[in-house]
């Protein structure tokens, strides 16, 4: 689930763009007047800031509009906003200057090495003149999420042959589009908190040249920009696995326990393929005094034994291993003990290429930069940057651990 940092949006008619916004308790924050915040992502004459992933469509700049054309032979094509974002309100307007081509605009996406070699996967905002325009798609994943696109309102909403006014807004899990105005779609999904902007152009038979154009592409951030979702959801494992002992954690109050004998608990849910390359992975942490434990990055889950592949950040107060909580073990390690037993503290593990830095309590503790080539000593073969998910150790049947409000915010590779 992802734990937003506004609950509530209150949707204007087209053209007043206004939000208001409450906190978890329900307390009104300040609207946001009309051009507060918003950037241009689209500058009206370059590429710049995009990248074309997928297929062979070409992409240029005509009268300040970016218009795609298709390519015989070429899949699904996508040029994609190199930057993430992750809770927003985008308009822009669009035109299918072919009727029958169908496109889209990609929000929340991703093109990962893991999942289909690089397929573009993730929302999209449907293009079409075929009464679903507007409704949502999950591209190269689950289909569509919009499960009623019947009403006769929203089906009408798009103009044929005109440019054509999106506004998408993405709060936390939800997800609202309108057309010219007229309320669309209302998504519930958890499955991707942030991503690139992508603009679709579709494969077709034959070699028609059709085109699709979009202009006033413009964005703005709501909150802090939100792009963290929850992987733990506080009442269960759902999206987790443990290794050799299962019965050595578990979860009571909201907490995810571990203590019994060795085993790890894998992350194995929907949450960017549970793959994660750049990333912010933010938890709170309780040791009871004695314990041991561990959170592995980079790592990939293995039936038994100590995990081979990835890093480490060391989880220990008081244990008699002298390698304290925040040290990346064996690597760059901690001596001092930032944080006491019995009490919760934030961890904070940020990851872009090959630096790494780690803070409790917003103290930075690791800043490492992992050397082009390095070879680790025995044992440690593993101990490189590449990609991978998260586990929690359960180090021993002395040591207790504490876990919640485990959350990561993928970035851009």
């Amino acid at each position: 689930m992802i734990r937003p940092i506004l609950a509530l949006a209150v949707f204007a008619p087209a053209g007043a763009v206004a939000l208001a916004t409450t906190d978890a308790t329900g307390t009104a924050g300040s609207p946001l007047a009309q051009d507060d915040g918003w950037i241009q992502i689209f500058d009206g004459k370059t590429l710049d800031g995009w990248t074309q992933r997928n297929g062979t469509a070409t992409y240029e700049v005509v009268d300040g509009a970016i218009v795609g054309t298709t390519a015989k032979g070429s899949p699904n094509s996508f040029l994609c906003s190199n930057d993430f974002y992750g809770d927003f309100e985008l308009e822009l307007d669009v035109k299918l200057f072919d009727p029958e081509l169908n496109s889209g605009v990609q929000i929340r996406s991703h093109s990962i090495p893991t999942h289909k070699n690089g397929r573009v996967h993730g929302y999209q905002v449907e293009v079409a003149s075929n009464g679903t325009a507007g409704f949502v798609y999950d591209e190269a994943r689950r289909g569509w999420l919009s499960k009623d696109r019947d009403d006769p309102a929203m089906r009408a909403a798009w103009k044929k042959g005109e440019w054509n006014r999106y506004r998408i807004i993405c709060l936390g899990s939800t997800i609202r589009t309108f057309v010219n105005g007229v309320p669309v779609a209302h998504v519930e999904d958890d499955w991707s908190p942030t991503g690139f902007i992508g603009l679709q152009v579709h494969s077709v038979g034959g070699d028609p040249k059709w085109r699709v154009g979009w202009r006033n592409l413009r964005l703005r951030h709501l909150g802090d920009g939100g792009g963290f979702a929850d992987l733990f959801n506080g009442r269960d494992l759902s999206g987790w696995k443990i290794n050799e002992n299962p019965g050595s954690a578990r979860v009571e109050g909201g907490k995810l326990i571990v203590k019994g004998d060795r085993a790890h608990v894998f992350y194995d849910g929907p949450v960017y393929q549970h793959s994660f390359d750049n990333f912010e992975l933010r938890a709170l942490v309780q040791t009871k005094p004695g314990a041991n434990s561990g959170i592995y990055f980079h790592t990939a889950f293995q039936s038994s034994g100590w995990p081979e592949k990835g890093y480490e950040v060391q989880v220990n107060n008081t244990q008699s291993d002298n390698k304290r909580t925040g040290g990346l073990y064996a690597i760059d390690d901690v001596f001092e003990a930032p944080a006491p037993d019995d009490r919760w503290f934030s961890m904070h593990v940020r990851v872009v290429g090959q630096r790494v830095t780690v803070s409790v309590d917003g103290k930075q503790l690791v800043d490492y930069t992992e050397p082009a080539g390095v070879e680790r000593a025995q044992g440690f073969a593993g101990r490189l940057l590449d990609r991978g998910t998260f586990a929690l150790q359960v180090h021993d049947p002395g040591s207790e651990v504490w876990y919640k409000a485990i959350q990561v915010k993928p970035l851009p590779e």
